[in-house]
C-alpha cells in the first residue's frame, strides 16, 4: 500500500484536490468550484465524495490524512473563520465535519501562508531548516513563520500577519480596513498602486502610460522593467525598501536563517528581491547584518498550495 494524504486548496472560487505521497509527488489532481455552495454542508458532501471517488480507483494507496489551506482558517480550532471571501459566514467547523466522512485519517486546517511555509519546510527549499519565514505575495501579503521547526499559530491561532503590520502611518487604505499595511504596498495590488502613483506625480516617459490603470498589472510593471523602463524601475525600488524595512522587524522578532519570497510579484526575481535586501540590511540592528538570506521560494514552478495542504497533514501525522 502506498501512504498519501491529500491537500486541499480551498479558494473563493475554486477548491483544488491533490493526491500527495511522502515524497512530494502529486499523483493525481481534481478541482471543484467553491462558490456554486452557498451553504457548507452540500460543499462539504461534494468534496467528500470526490475524495472517497478518486481514493475507490486507486485501490493501493492507503490515506493517512488530509490537510487543508483556506482563508482565515484557525488551526488550533480546527475552524474558518468570517472569511471575507467565502460564502458561508460565521464559524465553520471544517475539521470536525469532515472527520465524520473520514474518520480514520488525521486532519488539520491552516491558513494559505502557513501552508505555504510548511510546504518549503517539507518539500521545498527549507527542508532541514528550523527558522524561517514565507512572505506570499500576490494579492494581497501572506506570512508563515516557523521557529524551531514548529509554525507560529499563537494563542488563538492567527500569529503572522506581517502584511496587515502598519508600514507607512495613516498611509494607504487597505482592505483589511486600516491604513498604511504593509499589504497596501508590497502586494501585485500594492505594486501597481505605487506605479499609478508615480506616473501621475512625475513626467518621466513610461510604456505603462499606455495601459488604462484598470488594466495594469505588475506583471506589466516587470516587463516594462525589463524593459529599462525608469518609473518600473523606482516601482520595484521602493517596494523593495518598504519591504525591507518590515522584514528587518520580522528579523528582530524571530532571527529567521531565510525568508523565502513567494507568488506572482516574487517571480521578478532581483527586481523585488535586491532593494529588498538592501533595505533590510540598512534597517537590521547589527548583530543580524549579513546573517539573513533572501531568495526565492522552492516551489514557485509547482502546485504549491497543494502541496503546502498535504505537508500540513504529513506534519501532524509525525507528530
Amino acid at each position: 500500500m502506498k501512504q498519501i494524504t491529500v491537500g486541499i486548496d480551498l479558494g473563493g472560487t475554486n477548491t483544488v484536490i491533490g493526491f500527495v505521497d511522502h515524497e512530494g509527488n502529486c499523483l493525481s489532481e481534481i478541482s471543484t468550484l467553491t462558490k456554486e455552495f452557498t451553504e457548507i454542508e452540500p460543499y462539504m458532501k461534494n468534496l467528500c465524495g470526490l475524495i472517497q471517488t478518486e481514493l475507490q480507483k486507486h485501490s493501493d494507496w492507503q490515506l493517512m490524512g488530509i490537510g487543508i489551506g483556506a482563508p482565515n482558517a484557525n488551526y488550533h480550532r480546527g475552524t474558518i473563520e468570517e472569511a471575507p471571501n467565502l460564502c458561508w459566514k460565521g464559524t465553520v467547523h471544517f475539521c470536525k465535519m469532515m472527520q465524520e466522512y473520514f474518520p480514520n485519517a488525521k486532519i488539520a486546517i491552516t491558513n494559505d501562508a502557513n501552508a505555504a511555509a510548511m510546504g518549503e519546510m517539507i518539500f521545498g527549499a527549507a527542508k532541514g531548516m528550523k527558522d524561517f519565514v514565507v512572505i506570499t505575495l500576490g494579492t494581497g501579503l501572506g506570512s508563515g513563520i516557523v521557529v524551531n521547526g514548529d509554525l507560529v499559530y499563537g494563542h488563538d491561532g492567527f500569529a503572522g500577519e506581517v502584511g496587515h503590520t502598519t508600514a507607512i502611518i495613516d498611509g494607504r487604505q487597505c482592505g483589511c480596513g486600516k491604513k498604511g499595511c504593509l499589504e497596501a504596498y508590497a502586494s501585485a495590488t500594492g505594486i501597481v498602486r505605487t506605479m499609478t502613483e508615480l506616473m501621475c506625480n512625475s513626467r518621466k516617459p513610461s510604456s505603462l502610460r499606455d495601459i488604462p490603470n484598470s488594466k495594469l498589472t505588475s506583471y506589466d510593471v516587470f516587463k516594462a522593467y525589463q524593459q529599462g523602463d525608469e518609473l518600473a524601475k523606482e516601482c520595484f525600488d521602493y517596494t523593495g525598501r518598504i519591504l525591507g524595512i518590515k522584514l528587518a522587524d520580522v528579523v528582530c522578532h524571530t532571527s529567521p536563517s531565510t525568508i523565502f519570497l513567494f507568488g506572482g510579484p516574487a517571480k521578478a526575481g532581483d527586481a523585488i528581491i535586491k532593494p529588498t535586501k538592501a533595505s533590510m540590511e540598512e534597517h537590521l540592528l547589527p548583530i543580524f547584518k549579513n546573517k539573513i538570506n533572501i531568495c526565492l521560494s522552492g516551489l514557485m514552478n509547482t502546485n504549491a498550495a497543494v502541496l503546502g495542504a498535504s505537508a500540513l497533514a504529513w506534519k501532524e501525522l509525525e507528530k
